[in-house]
């Protein structure tokens, strides 16, 4: 698949969006990524999309997961456990989402961002607790809601961050600070299995996939360091990330309906 440089060029600035997001707030963002590909960098194929997009997504992931990491802020058992069980998940998802048809999935996209729009929308003030470990009480609820959002997330080629962390909160208790942190793990181990799936269907594009990953490393860094400063702040970012996705997701839902000769 031949690029303009100014394809390539819009890659890197819809990657350094959804990096930024990704560090910031922990999630959200990766969502953004296949419609950034398809209606901003012009990528004709969303099964192209969606392959290149969750390897860029959990190339950033894991970017922001050694800055969360170096912060202490990553249960690593609890993650651990959340991510294995996930990536059988990420991987059935991945191949149903490879057998349906390009433009349906987009739509059904385009419904999945309206949902998690509202669903950022509701406030997660709860503290927590940051000594929670992973016990047999929590291992039943991470093994659960781990396959869950693996299947989501491969379905639909995302990061699943949105989903992780509430995820992990309903399962642990942790504070979200560590939850955000946590969840990256889950992030890229989940974008790594359906990059791979995608991958062996020959839909990655893999210089499309370095030029969003170097802009997404490039945000991700500013959005890690803003992280803590905002924490106290962090439901109003939530608010404006949501309001976003809901927009794009309106949009996204319009252009696939039209590409399916519906209005």
């Amino acid at each position: 698949m031949e690029l303009t440089v100014l394809q390539y060029a819009l890659s890197a600035a819809a990657g350094s969006l959804v990096g930024f997001s990704l560090g910031l707030v922990g999630g959200g963002g990766s969502i953004l990524a296949v419609p950034l590909m398809v209606y901003m960098v012009g990528i004709q194929s969303p099964h192209v999309a969606i392959g290149t997009s969750a390897l860029a997504v959990a190339a950033n992931a894991a970017v922001n997961l050694a800055n969360h990491a170096r912060s202490g802020h990553v249960k690593w058992r609890c993650a651990g456990v959340y991510a294995s069980v996930g990536v059988a998940g990420a991987f059935l998802g991945s191949t149903l989402g490879k057998a349906i048809d390009g433009h349906q999935l987009m739509a059904l996209f385009a419904l999945l961002m309206l949902v998690v729009g509202g669903l950022m929308l509701r406030e997660r003030s709860s503290p927590g607790d940051a000594t929670v470990r992973l016990s047999q009480e929590n291992a039943a609820k991470l093994t659960g809601f781990g396959f869950a959002t693996g299947l989501v997330s491969g379905f639909f080629g995302i990061g699943g961050g949105f989903l992780v962390v509430p995820g992990l909160i309903a399962a642990t208790g942790m504070p979200i600070l560590y939850a955000v942190g946590s969840s990256l793990v889950a992030v890229t181990a989940f974008g790594v299995t359906t990059a791979v799936n995608y991958a062996f269907s020959g839909w990655v594009d893999w210089i499309l996939a370095a030029t969003f990953i170097g802009g997404g490393v490039v945000g991700g860094l500013f959005g890690a360091r803003l992280a803590e400063r905002l924490s106290a702040r962090r439901g109003v970012l939530n608010v404006v990330l949501a309001t976003l996705i809901l927009i794009v997701g309106v949009y996204t839902l319009y252009r696939s309906v039209q590409a399916m000769g519906i209005v």
